[in-house]
């Protein structure tokens, strides 16, 4: 069974392509391909439908997207989401972990005492119970994706955020996929636990290590595990 794009209907305005192009991204982001066997296919007229707008701007936006690598277009086939070969996923990561690293060690001098305490009472509500069932383990790895977008924006260097953004959104997919094992979803909890005690306590090094570990962790589990990519 092929994964489905999930999108809803947008508004009419000004920034039409934008919002077209922004909640395609999101939805195909969102997408878990790696749970598929096949490369979702998008179809421009459904989106269209689906969004409420003409097929131009579901075009338009289709080409912005294929231009970051995130579908592509077969000619006589049709535009697919790009599923990423096992080598490919691996070197985004390692390129990832490098990105995060630093902005964990740039959020321990630029963060403010506020917005520290606000990422970490956020991460409190799914880092309490270490032993996730079936039915939490989908919420957590949403907020999981969120915890390292959080890491990102603490940084507070824009270039790097633009950077990881990219990166990001490769990442997004193979993170839901690998995250629903139950061992990785443990120690990912206490992973987590040591990067926030470390940030909040603004421990530079100490910081930066565990991220970069963490990621990389991440890629050691899908060279040994992940036997359904290319």
């Amino acid at each position: 069974m092929k994964e489905s794009i999930q999108i809803e209907p947008i508004q009419s305005d000004p920034g039409l392509k934008d919002r077209v192009f922004d909640a395609l991204r999101k939805a195909v982001i969102s997408m878990e391909i790696y749970s598929v066997k096949e490369a979702p296919k998008l179809d421009e007229r459904k989106l269209a439908q689906s969004l409420g707008v003409s097929r131009t701007p579901v075009r338009e936006a289709l080409s912005r997207l294929e231009q970051e690598g995130l579908v592509k277009n077969i000619p006589r086939r049709g535009t697919f989401v790009v599923r990423k070969t096992k080598r490919e996923i691996i070197e985004i990561i390692q390129v990832w972990a490098a990105l995060e690293s630093m902005a964990a060690r740039l959020a321990t001098v630029h963060a403010t005492d506020k917005e520290l305490e606000a990422f970490r009472v956020r991460c409190n509500a799914y880092q309490a119970d270490k032993q996730l069932d079936g039915a939490r383990i989908d919420e957590y790895s949403e907020n999981n994706i969120k915890f390292h977008q959080d890491i990102i924006s603490l940084s507070k260097n824009e270039f790097l955020i633009s950077t990881a953004r990219l990166s990001f959104a490769h990442m997004h997919s193979i993170r839901a996929s690998t995250i629903k094992n139950p061992d990785r979803t443990v120690q990912s909890v206490i992973d987590h636990t040591r990067i926030i005690e470390a940030l909040m306590a603004r421990k530079t090094a100490t910081v930066e290590k565990l991220v970069r570990e963490h990621a990389l962790k991440l890629a050691e589990h899908v060279e040994k595990h992940v036997d359904y990519l290319e």
